[in-house]
């Protein structure tokens, strides 16, 4: 496919292009910025029971259990990763039978019979570029979860110097967080991936599916009944 025939992507596909970064980008970075800042949230919550399972952990002389939370979370983000190259491989065979796909396109209502094999190779490649992305980013959440469980192994023992053991809470739990938040990373992708399959049958239901997406994820980290009682169990409260 020449260069040429990229820029004749009709405006719609670009900008339907230009709209999922947008709000992808965009909420990432709104959701960060407002966990950094303490805002009550999903990952400012699981934050703070972070540091809380780090100062339990120092008290316990039998730390299998923790090593084993640890193991499934790192078991959770090996799945995906998983899933992710499964469907990498189902989406290079889309690429292969575009012809065949635009026919099973077309044929849906909503879709437009003018839709072209180009448009559909380009909306496909974005939606590999998606979990291509969702699998790197899932397999560096597993080796953070690696590392979280040789700094358990390293864990200073009970009777260690407060300040010591405080400094190793708070920096455990921050490498924990981080391991989560690249599992949240990967989520993210398979939500907006979604999205992109409504890309197919048209643009306008693709904006509405990347909104419907967002607004839907708010709710989930800054209002869900979940966050409530999560919060609610938080020891600080």
């Amino acid at each position: 496919m020449s260069l040429q025939n990229w820029l004749t992507l009709h405006w719609q596909d670009l900008g339907g292009l230009v709209w999922l970064l947008a709000w992808w980008l965009g909420y990432a970075t709104f959701a960060q910025r407002r966990a950094a800042r303490g805002v009550v949230c999903i990952a400012s919550v699981l934050h703070e029971h972070r540091i809380s399972w780090m100062r339990a952990l120092l008290q316990r002389e039998n730390r299998i259990a923790d090593a084993a939370l640890l193991a499934n979370l790192e078991r959770n983000a090996s799945f995906l990763a998983s899933t992710s190259i499964f469907v990498i491989a189902g989406v290079f065979t889309l690429l292969a039978s575009v012809e065949k796909v635009r026919d099973m396109v077309v044929a849906v209502p909503l879709v437009a019979v003018d839709v072209s094999s180009l448009q559909l190779q380009f909306k496909i490649l974005v939606l590999l570029l998606i979990h291509v992305y969702a699998f790197f980013t899932f397999t560096w959440s597993m080796r953070q979860y690696g590392f979280s469980a040789i700094l358990l192994g390293a864990a200073p023992a009970k009777d260690e110097p407060a300040a010591q053991a405080e400094n190793y809470v708070q920096h455990v739990a921050r490498v924990i967080d981080q391991a989560g938040m690249s599992y949240n990373f990967g989520l993210r992708a398979f939500y907006f991936s979604l999205a992109v399959l409504a890309w197919l049958l048209s643009a306008w239901v693709f904006v509405a599916a990347v909104t419907l997406i967002v607004a839907v994820l708010y709710g989930r980290e800054f209002h869900s009944p979940t966050l409530k009682d999560m919060l609610g169990a938080t020891p600080s409260n």
